[in-house]
Formats: C-alpha cells, structure tokens, sequence
C-alpha cells in the first residue's frame, strides 16, 4: 500500500504516511473532469455520490467529508492506494528521458473512476479542451444528475444510464455538447438497454437479439483481455481508438493502454526524437516500448509535455 494508516480527523481523515499523492499532479493530469481547485492545494470532486475534498498540507494529505468506511468502500481503491507507485516510477526511470516525466509528474496516481462517467465524458472529451469537457459534464449532472447537500451548497452526482436515458439528443445539444450530442445520446440508450437485459438474463432465457446487446455491458466489457475491451469500447459510437483506451485505463483498471492525443505525440517526439507517425503508430510505439506500464508511462509523459508546452522542432 502506499500509505501506513488512517488518522481520523474533524470531518475527514488524514492518510499517514501516504507516499507518490499530489492532488494537483492528480486531478490536472487530464484524466478525470469532476474535480476543481478551490485554493492552493485544495480540490472539490464529486465521485460516485458522494462530495470529497482533498487537500496538501504542511502535516500531509486530508480526505474531508469522508469516513473510515467510505474510505475502505470507495476511496482506497478509487485513489488506487493499495499499488505501491514506487516501484513503478523506479522500473520506468530507467529510461533516462523518462525519468524527466516520473520526477515532474511524481504525484499522479491513476484514479479507478466509475466505468458509465468515464465512457459518457471521454466521448465528450472528442476535439474538446478540458475546460469545456468539465462544463459540460457539470452541466449533465446538474440537469439529469441526483443533487446532494455539502456545506449549504447544493451539488449533482452524475447520472445513472437510467436517469440520462430521459435525455434527448435535442436535450444534449441544448447543453452545448454539439455533434456529440448524438454520440452520447445512442451510447447511453445502448448502456441502458444492456443494463434492463443484464437483469433480464437472471429470470429468463434471452432471445439472440437481446443477447447481442448484452455484448453492451460495460461490467462484461471491463471484463475482457485488453485487445477485446478496445474493440468492444469502439462498439459505442463516438468512441475511437484514443477515447477506448482512456475509458480503459482510467476506469477499466487496463494499465497497458496507451492513449494518445496531440499532447503525448508531442512528448513522443520530443523525448524520443520518433519520427512523424500517426497517433494509432504512436500508439502502437509507446506500447512496445512501455509495455505493462504504458498506461503509468502515458500519464508521466501527458502531464510534462502539457504543463510545460513542449515543441517539436
């Protein structure tokens, strides 16, 4: 584990001796879009119904509005505490360009975000700065999302695939979403359908129809070897190669993928002086080279070459 024990606190806990945790390494690492800086060291997300702060500290790192038993049901995984990161930033800076990336970046932890966010938000993610990703997905929970009460503040947990199937495409677009909002529209109907059949399989024999859309399941879906979930995910329309593999690392626990948007091709130039390729060659570049550990690797690499806006020649 990469922490010795829990302390409770007013409110909260405190991780003691919690090792490679940064929250801004964390949550501006680009890979989860429901967490928000609210001062210094201090960030607000909501994750799986629930509000959490998390916040840096002279003392260490503090979980706020959070007990001991949210923690062990949702948090220790979701934080993916139980890996010790240690080894891993040690294996991948061997490499000495590598190396770099592992000491900037030394905070991130890949978070183990819930599958039906994750798909839904990547998918709006296509051709999207961050900023706007993160308003939107803001806007689907508020709109069609269960609120919760925090510190006189109302919040919104996002969406079941039963509550955003009363969304409309009509409905998305008028959120700003554009042309994914069709993507977004059909992927959900086909979650949910997946969702209604999965109970179905307990009672009845299914028909073969409803048996083909069972293939839809995300929990069936995670389930398969890396090659399989990566075609399954690319089932969904609006998802390609590069939001498959997001989907797949960062809520599917498939840490070999290796996503890559502009910002990764660019460190791939950059560190590795490759030679100009397409983002699936890229792809298929930083897996054969990282291995097992692509996913930790792509993470180390995204977030350097984004911070510090590195240029290819």
């Amino acid at each position: 584990m990469d922490y010795d024990h829990l302390e409770p606190t007013d409110g909260g806990l405190k991780l003691i001796g919690v090792r490679n945790f940064k929250p801004k390494h964390i949550f501006e690492c680009g890979q989860c879009f429901r967490w928000d800086m609210v001062n210094e060291g201090r960030y607000l997300g909501i994750v799986r119904g629930k509000v959490l702060e998390v916040s840096e500290e002279d003392t260490g790192i503090f979980l706020h509005n959070v007990n001991e038993e949210d923690f062990r049901t949702v948090f220790e995984d979701y934080f993916d505490l139980k890996r010790e990161y240690g080894p891993i930033k040690e294996e991948l800076s061997k490499d000495p360009l590598l190396k770099e990336s592992v000491e900037f970046g030394h905070g991130i932890r890949i978070l183990n975000q819930e599958p039906f966010e994750t798909l839904i938000s990547f998918i709006i993610s296509a051709n999207n700065g961050i900023p706007r990703i993160k308003a939107a997905v803001a806007k689907i929970a508020e709109k069609w999302g269960t609120p919760i009460s925090y510190n006189g503040r109302t919040y919104h947990a996002f969406p079941s695939p039963l509550q955003l199937s009363k969304a409309s495409e009509a409905d998305l677009r008028g959120i700003g979403i554009g042309f994914r909002a069709k993507y977004v529209a059909r992927t959900v109907r086909a979650v949910y359908e997946a969702e209604c059949i999965e109970r179905e399989s307990l009672t009845r024999k299914l028909t073969d129809d409803e048996a083909l859309s069972l293939e839809q399941s995300l929990d069936r879906i995670a389930s398969l070897p890396h090659k399989l979930c990566h075609d399954a995910l690319q089932c969904f329309e609006g998802v390609g190669p590069k939001v498959a593999d997001c989907i797949m690392l960062f809520s599917m626990g498939k840490q070999e993928a290796f996503p890559v948007d502009v910002w990764v091709k660019k460190a791939m130039s950059f560190f590795y002086k490759a030679p100009e390729m397409s983002l699936p060659m890229t792809r298929e570049f930083g897996q054969d080279k990282f291995g097992r550990l692509s996913g930790f690797a792509q993470q180390y690499l995204f977030y350097n070459a984004r911070e510090n806006k590195v240029k290819v020649e």
